[in-house]
């Protein structure tokens, strides 16, 4: 079949639509080796005329701009539509738009496609066109590809990630420099990996999309980002980082994990205690990892930037490769890239059903038969206790001692209801840090 050149439409140039356009033009005598054809960006579409200009100063005279990307999704000489603009509401409508008239597309949107999965790929089934999407996970690491292809053949059993660069760094930065999350969260903002408005990234949202993402993949069914159960690292004090590392030998971190546990999936995103000689204890700042236990391949574990203008652009550019290379040949879409069928044989454990170990931190009077209560209030809900230590008074607060507390496996609502009564106990001066404890085991 005579190949041809293949034509881009991008939507969207800002930081990682700009640096898309500049590895398809730095690499471009690479990029055409390796795939056999050439790839031409000929429409440009942003509600910047600043960005506007500066693409087309980078591309020449040729190409066409415009503000409105009906214009774009509807152009005929259009093949491929590179969407990277970010939000929901506009981004969907694209994608949708551009597969009901007949484009191919690929995206680095991980909200429209964690919250719209069905009826995008349904649609691009029934169109027989193709959503490449590697950019949405881990920027330039290439999980999506490897769990969608090269651990296709195996039952997965256990996905767990450091999804988030925002949240790892400003961790990062409080077990490091001991500081405050305001203040790391500060510093993140200042040097570039936290937005003014962090909530998605602070709240666990973003790691949330990332993980239904992975899930639906590695599942065969849209995992809906309500199945997951969701916990950010706002209330995570410095205090809790400093104890878990010096008494009990683990780092904080936010993971987002999917579990076949059987015959149910337990789904959550949640900051965790892992165990300090754990390859992600050692992943810092706005570095991301993935863990994947196969149960042919074993545990691989991925690693590099999960943010960036350039780590993302190489995953999209990546996607646009593969996309030019099958549509040239005109095979895109005659193979539907994601399967949802395995839907009805899921079932999802209830996440106070869930089962493992925790640490506690009681904020306690000093006195005697304290811990005694505190003790016999957890075994009336047969929570066993593996370790303690009672710590020194806090120097502002010289009658009240933190009490610390590492469980052994226990039901998650049996831990939930102890903790509810022992605050209520008149010695008891603040309620109690309950974090989890991954060893991240299968």
């Amino acid at each position: 079949m005579q190949k041809r050149k293949v034509n881009l439409g991008f939507v969207g140039l800002g930081t990682v639509g700009s640096c898309t356009l500049e590895i398809l033009n730095k690499n471009s005598k690479i990029i055409e080796s390796k795939i056999g054809t050439s790839i031409e960006v000929t429409h440009l579409c942003d509600a910047s005329s600043s960005r506007l200009k500066a693409g087309a100063k980078r591309l020449g005279s040729n190409v066409k701009l415009s503000s409105d990307w009906q214009k774009l999704v509807t152009d005929s000489n259009v093949d491929i539509v590179v969407e990277l603009i970010g939000g929901i509401d506009i981004a969907k409508k694209v994608i949708i738009e551009s597969l009901k008239n007949g484009k191919n597309v690929v995206t680095a949107n991980k909200a429209v496609l964690a919250e719209n999965w069905d009826e995008i790929f349904t649609l691009a089934r029934s169109k027989r066109k193709v959503v490449y999407f590697e950019a949405t996970v881990g920027a330039g690491i290439p999980i999506i590809q490897a769990l969608n292809e090269g651990l296709a053949s195996n039952r997965i059993n256990c996905i767990a990630g450091i999804l988030n660069g925002t949240t790892n760094y400003i961790l990062t930065r409080m077990f490091k420099e001991n500081i405050s999350f305001d203040i790391a969260l500060k510093q993140a903002q200042k040097s570039g990996f936290a937005e003014v408005n962090p909530h998605f990234d602070i709240e666990g949202i973003d790691t949330t999309h990332k993980l239904s993402i992975l899930s639906s993949i590695a599942w065969s069914c849209w995992v809906k980002k309500e199945k997951i159960y969701c916990e950010g690292i706002g209330n995570i004090d410095r205090i809790d980082i400093k104890y878990a590392y010096e008494e009990f030998g683990y780092i904080i971190k936010l993971l987002g994990v999917g579990r076949n546990c059987g015959n149910k999936l337990d789904f959550y995103v949640s900051p965790c205690l892992i165990p300090k000689d754990h390859p992600f204890a050692a992943v810092e700042n706005e570095y991301n990892a993935i863990l994947v236990d196969g149960n042919a391949s074993g545990n691989i574990m991925f690693y590099g930037k999960g943010a960036g203008g350039n780590p993302a652009a190489s995953a999209v550019v990546s996607d646009i490769m593969f996309l030019a290379k099958e549509f040239s040949m005109g095979t895109a879409g005659t193979v539907p890239y994601v399967n949802t069928s395995n839907c009805a044989a899921l079932e999802y454990l209830p996440a106070r059903d869930r089962t493992g170990k925790y640490y506690l931190r009681f904020s306690a009077i000093d006195k005697p038969g304290v811990l005694s209560k505190i003790s016999g209030m957890l075994a009336k809900y047969n929570v066993s206790i593996a370790q303690v230590f009672q710590k020194e008074p806090v120097s502002r607060h010289k009658k009240v001692v933190p009490v610390l507390i590492i469980t052994h496996s226990v039901k998650e609502k049996a831990i939930r209801d102890a903790i509810d009564e022992i605050n209520k106990l008149s010695v008891i001066k603040s309620k109690a840090v309950l974090i989890r404890i991954e060893d991240l085991s299968v």
